[in-house]
């Protein structure tokens, strides 16, 4: 048998108008006292569930969201600090190695400074030492010695043995005032010292410098020989207070006075 849908006034009502028909029901019970304990859960029990009205969803989705939410501004927050964290730490090691570069070329200022302070001293006590005008010699006839062999009756020097063609060599830092034939001393050089002083090296074989030239101590100033007034080859050594002949002094003292071992 075919059963037909109720239409009209007989169709069955909905479930939002039953529902409330439900409620006014058990007012109406509740009122009239009618209604005990035990109605009470089975009139209930017949309401559609949070789920079926679509409240839940709509709550939960909406907690989901917003912790989402919470948790990407908490991510976002802890991205900025820890950018912050890294560009100060970045500027604190720039700082850092900004401070040791500093320090760094002020030492090596100081460094250079130093090192320059030592040269210029190094330099300085060079040009204010004096040595032996030949190396490895001895002196082979005294000052004031006496003889026939000099026009003032005595040695107003010294000789210093020597081979031809040794090397001469200047005794300490000077200008040198007189370069070539002088005389009975042969070929000499007559240097003006730095103190004012005067040194002649007499009976060269060459010379080896100029007049008006700047020498240093140990510089090589000509080579011995016999020329001049002599006997045999040998350096003939002087030191003097001026350029003119007769104001020599000792100069195995002189030698020995600014360090000399002779």
């Amino acid at each position: 048998m075919a059963f037909t849908r109720a239409t009209g006034k007989h169709r069955r009502p909905s479930r939002i108008q039953r529902g409330t028909a439900r409620a006014a029901g058990v007012a109406a019970l509740a009122t009239t006292g009618v209604i005990g304990t035990v109605a009470a859960p089975a009139a209930f029990a017949a309401e559609p569930s949070p789920e079926q009205t679509g409240l839940t969803p709509v709550v939960t989705m909406g907690d989901t969201v917003a912790q989402q939410i919470d948790a990407q501004a908490v991510a976002q927050q802890q991205a900025a600090d820890e950018a912050a964290a890294k560009q100060k730490a970045e500027e604190a090691a720039r700082k850092r190695a900004a401070e040791m570069a500093e320090r760094a070329k002020e030492a090596a200022e100081k460094a250079r400074e130093a090192k320059e302070r030592a040269a210029r001293e190094a330099e300085r006590k060079r040009l204010n030492a004096y040595v032996a005008p030949i190396s490895g010699s001895y002196v082979s006839t005294s000052y004031k010695a006496s003889s026939g062999l000099w026009s003032s009756g005595s040695h107003t020097g010294v000789d210093f043995h020597a081979a031809s063609g040794t090397s001469v060599h200047a005794v300490g830092a000077g200008t040198v005032v007189e370069a070539g034939w002088g005389g009975s001393y042969g070929n000499q050089v007559v240097i003006k010292m730095n103190d004012g002083t005067y040194t002649q090296y007499g009976h060269l074989s060459s010379t080896g410098v100029s007049v008006g030239q700047q020498v240093t101590p140990g510089q090589q100033i000509g080579l011995s020989g016999a020329t001049g007034n002599v006997t045999g080859p040998h350096l003939h050594f002087e030191a003097r207070t001026s350029p003119e002949y007769g104001s020599d002094i000792d100069p195995v003292a002189y030698l020995r006075s600014h360090g000399v071992n002779v």
